[in-house]
């Protein structure tokens, strides 16, 4: 599995680039910004984009939703909780003084347990609301994308339209904690972590709660 990650945009947004270096097809997790610099990368590994995931809908994680779509005709995929989120990504934007593209509407809508196929590639959806109502994360072999569900040694925002800080903490112990020890996590921001490491150290949900 081809794996590279992208910051971009203003609020340094980990943008995940994976790909089946067989059948040279590639999935986009999280383009928040930099259209452009996203497809220069899979250009310059080969590999074509096929697929568009956002974590969920927040403005900070779509702001390239409209220029990969319309670049290269690839899915745009999210949660269907977050649709009503992606619609209204430039006015979040702009409460925080900045600027989105409007995303297009999603190809079609994910669901807890669907399984996405990116060549021999697996990505299992885990439905994961508390930081939005349609956040998810995405495990691909021992890799988990948890967008702004878990963070190192931190949890998502809670205190958001749609946040529910409760139901966070739940997702996070009963279906991500609950994975092998060496489980690398890739959050939304920040650096990579394992959910190993969560599970004893986290003050939010391990065992130093």
């Amino acid at each position: 599995m081809f794996l590279q990650t992208l910051m971009v945009g203003p609020l340094q947004v980990n943008c995940y680039l994976i790909g089946c270096e067989k059948t040279g097809t590639a999935a986009v997790i999280d383009p928040g910004e930099e259209g452009e610099r996203i497809l220069a990368a899979l250009a310059a590994a080969g590999l074509e984009l096929k697929m568009i995931v956002n974590t969920h809908g927040h403005f900070d994680h779509v702001g390239a939703n409209r220029f990969l779509v319309e670049k290269t005709g690839a899915e745009l995929l999210i949660h269907e909780g977050d649709v009503p989120l992606l619609a209204r990504a430039r006015e979040h934007a702009a409460i925080f003084g900045l600027s989105a593209v409007p995303s297009p509407p999603p190809t079609r809508n994910l669901a807890g347990g669907d399984t996405l196929q990116l060549g021999e590639i697996s990505l299992q959806v885990f439905h994961t609301p508390g930081h939005s109502p349609g956040g998810i994360c995405l495990l691909a072999e021992d890799h988990l994308f948890a967008g702004d569900t878990l963070f190192a040694g931190s949890v998502g925002r809670t205190d958001v339209p749609g946040g529910d800080h409760e139901l966070l903490l739940q997702n996070i112990r009963n279906q991500l904690l609950v994975l092998p020890d060496a489980t690398i996590v890739h959050p939304g921001h920040g650096q990579d972590t394992t959910i190993g490491r969560e599970r004893r150290s986290n003050p939010y949900v391990g065992d130093a709660a």
